[in-house]
């Protein structure tokens, strides 16, 4: 006898919480419109439907007001940096790929799709996702592994006339702006006077980077695994020593730990491990975020031994550093304005829009909204779509 459509034998692995949660999947797709009749039906689907395509035909610009494209984001990936699992294949990236598409939804009503390719290579990624681009109004990149994953928005974003946005890049990197942004109003820095050190140079590390000179910080030392990064330094691939030309301009040399001794502020975002008395070496009132994840580079109890302020990537943690404050909203204010793209100026602007929430109530342990303070989307949507407009690249 066939099985039920949902049913399911029982497993061990529903001993688990987190396996009944995610059985079937966390997303599935509904109509907008009822069906109850030949006439509904011939006003959704035939004859009604071809007058509608052929409108569209004659004017390319009406699917965005009658199809989906105008709300719905691809969320694409390739599996190659989930999370902090790494390279795990497209097949078991799904349960993230739908994680991000929930969020969109619950916190900014972004409906996406998530889409996970059976292929690593950046050509046939740029190729795939162009084709499918008439579909959605939007595509998000997801834990798509460094330095590919530079070129493949840089090349989609030449290629297409809807917003491109990597999360793990420039949501990190605009939360991270933000909260740093008021930490150095909490203590007393305007952050052109800051110098900071930022462990790891992949896709987070790179982004974080450029957003920060953006916002005008004093000066910054990114690190990999081979110590500081300068210009002529040997080994560099073209992002590194594209990033080397715009940081690092004491050039020091040397490893992270070196470079602390003094700096105001250090991001890490390197999966390794600074000891204490690296954090000890900074500045007083000292800002770290320790933000890989699960197990920040110094454990935050440690940090606040010698810091005024620490953040981590972690829910169970003062000052989480999670993109989904900027995502969602960042999404939802390009689509309301038909954006053709996600500018640099809009990425600041959200940054801004999310220092701005935590306005008089700044302390140490709240540089930065928590992802459940209901002002957040509304505020990052507004200050996207006015930018967008701005800049000239809103189409409504």
């Amino acid at each position: 006898m066939a099985a039920e459509p949902n049913s399911h034998q029982p497993s061990s692995f529903d001993d688990d919480p987190a396996f009944p949660l995610h059985r079937g999947g966390k997303l599935e797709m509904r109509s907008t419109i009822p069906v109850r009749n030949k006439d509904d039906l011939s006003l959704a689907y035939t004859p009604g439907v071809a007058r509608v395509c052929t409108a569209i035909a004659d004017r390319p610009e009406l699917a965005y007001d009658y199809t989906w494209t105008s709300k719905v984001v691809a969320v694409v990936t390739d599996g190659t940096a989930v999370l902090g699992l790494g390279d795990i294949g497209p097949a078991a990236s799904m349960p993230v790929m739908e994680g991000k598409s929930l969020l969109f939804k619950e916190f900014a009503d972004v409906d996406s799709v998530p889409i996970a390719l059976n292929t690593t290579d950046v050509d046939e990624i740029v190729d795939t996702v162009v084709r499918m681009a008439p579909s959605f109004g939007g595509i998000n990149l997801e834990d798509i592994s460094a330095p590919r994953c530079f070129e493949i928005e840089d090349r989609l974003r030449a290629a297409l006339d809807i917003p491109v946005f990597h999360d793990d890049q420039h949501g990190t990197a605009i939360v991270t702006l933000a909260a740093l942004t008021n930490a150095a109003r909490l203590v007393g820095k305007p952050l052109s006077e800051l110098r900071a050190v930022v462990a790891g140079a992949g896709a987070s590390g790179i982004a974080v980077s450029r957003m920060l000179i953006e916002g005008g910080i004093g000066d910054i030392a990114l690190s990999d695994s081979k110590g500081l990064i300068y210009e002529g330094r040997d080994g560099l691939n073209p992002v590194k020593t594209k990033i080397a030309e715009i940081t690092n301009r004491s050039r020091l040399k040397g490893s992270t730990e070196e470079a602390l001794r003094g700096a105001d502020v250090f991001i890490g975002l390197s999966g390794g491990t600074v000891h204490e008395s690296c954090i000890a070496t900074m500045s007083d009132n000292a800002i770290v975020f320790a933000l890989s994840n699960p197990t920040p580079e110094v454990h935050p109890d440690v940090a606040l031994r010698h810091a005024k302020v620490v953040a981590t990537g972690r829910s169970d943690y003062p000052n989480q550093i999670n993109n989904v404050l900027a995502f969602p909203g960042i999404f939802r204010g390009a689509l309301d304005v038909r954006a053709s793209a996600i500018t640099e100026g809009m990425k600041l602007a959200a940054a801004n829009a999310l220092a701005d929430i935590v306005g008089d109530d700044l302390r140490p342990d709240y540089v930065i909204p928590g992802p459940f303070d209901d002002r957040v989307a509304p505020a990052v949507t507004a200050a996207v779509a006015e930018q967008a407009r701005k800049e000239g690249v809103s189409r409504i």
